[in-house]
């Protein structure tokens, strides 16, 4: 079996949790979609735990901020947390980034960290079947955050949600699993009071950095959904 996770964001408490659960399940294989980085204070622990699993990793949006250089263009909150994050993540880390794409084809299988569009950074707030750009069966893709699994006429899709910062109202970090038939979807739960204590530890204060996690929101309390049009 193979675990599909996306988007840690640096939150360390939360992927050991996911990473215990699918230990349990008896996956061999880790696949993650991207956005190891941003948001919270450990992403160069977490990017160490995934080589340590010989996971397959794609590059997402905060990632590429990292070893591009950029700030994030919708937020200046976002861009001061990845300043400090360009300090932690050393550079052998960078390195290995680069060696990054943001999609990936494995037999039947589409990968994307975005869309099919934009592989980097589109958000699949609304998916069609249209959306689905190739032959293969099964498409994965994160970002958005929001756990969603539909099966189309001859195609499914699946958004295994946050590990770090699940924005669809369920605070607990997601997952999902593959077994080469079949897509399951699931939700562990982790400790986010040490996720805050990390990140005073290393000087965050402002609660509005951390609060969202205990509903399961966005910065800012607004909670996501994804759309599938049936066309």
């Amino acid at each position: 079996m193979i675990a599909i996770i996306s988007d840690i964001h640096g939150n360390l408490p939360a992927l050991n949790a996911v990473l215990y659960a699918i230990d349990e399940l008896g996956c061999q294989k880790i696949i993650s979609l991207g956005d190891i980085t941003g948001y919270y204070s450990h992403p160069h622990e977490c990017v160490d735990k995934l080589r340590h699993r010989n996971a397959l990793q794609l590059l997402g949006n905060h990632d590429y901020y990292i070893v591009s250089g950029t700030a994030c263009p919708r937020s200046t909150l976002v861009s001061d947390l990845i300043k400090y994050q360009r300090k932690v993540i050393t550079e052998e880390q960078k390195a290995l980034f680069s060696t990054f794409s943001s999609q990936l084809n494995i037999g039947d299988m589409s990968m994307v960290h975005g869309g099919w569009n934009d592989p980097l950074d589109e958000y699949l707030y609304e998916v069609s079947e249209h959306d689905l750009v190739g032959n293969n069966k099964y498409f994965f893709s994160g970002h958005t955050h929001v756990q969603t699994l539909f099966l189309f006429q001859d195609k499914i899709y699946c958004n295994p949600g946050s590990v770090g910062q699940p924005r669809d109202g369920d605070p607990r970090a997601a997952f999902a699993i593959f077994d080469g038939g079949r897509v399951v979807l699931h939700r562990v739960e982790y400790d986010i009071d040490e996720t805050v204590k990390l990140m005073k530890s290393v000087g965050f204060t402002d609660r509005k950095l951390w609060d969202n996690l205990y509903v399961g929101s966005q910065i800012g309390g607004r909670i996501d959904k994804v759309i599938i049009r049936i066309t």
